[in-house]
C-alpha cells in the first residue's frame, strides 16, 4: 500500500501555481486555478504566467479572487490540499494587501443592496396602479 506525499514539499523542490494555489486554499479545485491563472488574474511577481510555472519559496503572487484583491509571499511549498490552519503557513499577505482587503469587505458590508426594500409580488393595489400608469402612457 502506498503512503500519501509529505505535506510539504523540501524548500529546494518546486510545485507547479496551480497545484500551490488548490494546496493553499484559494481555489477549491486544479481547474479553478488554473482558469484563474488562464485568465489573467494570477501574477508571479507582476508578470502573467502559465498554470504550469513552478512556484518557490520568497515568490510574490497577486490574486484576484471575486471582488478582493491579495497579494502573497510564498513561505512555504506544498503538493498536498491539508486542512486550512496547515494552508494558511503556505503563505503570508502583506500588510497593505490585509489592510485593503479587510477595507473592501468592511465598504461592501456598509453599502445597500439594490433592491432590498422591495418585497415579495406586488399586491392588488399596486398592480391596478402599475396597470393604470402602463395604460395612459
Amino acid at each position: 500500500m502506498s503512503r500519501k506525499p509529505p505535506a510539504e514539499v523540501s524548500d529546494t523542490q518546486r510545485v507547479r501555481l496551480d497545484k500551490w494555489l488548490w494546496a493553499a486554499r484559494f481555489y477549491k479545485t486544479r481547474a479553478l486555478a488554473h482558469e484563474a491563472i488562464e485568465g489573467g488574474r494570477v501574477r508571479l511577481d507582476g508578470e502573467r504566467v502559465k498554470p504550469s510555472r513552478e512556484v518557490r519559496v520568497g515568490d510574490r503572487l497577486s490574486l484576484h479572487i471575486n471582488d478582493l484583491d491579495w497579494v502573497v509571499n510564498v513561505q512555504k511549498l506544498s503538493e498536498r490540499r491539508g486542512p486550512a490552519p496547515e494552508a494558511r503557513e503556505l503563505y503570508v499577505e502583506t500588510e497593505e494587501s490585509l489592510a485593503a482587503r479587510l477595507q473592501a469587505i468592511e465598504q461592501r458590508r456598509l453599502t445597500v443592496e439594490p433592491g432590498t426594500g422591495i418585497r415579495g409580488r406586488p399586491s392588488k393595489k399596486d398592480m391596478r396602479l402599475i396597470h393604470r400608469f402602463t395604460e395612459s402612457h
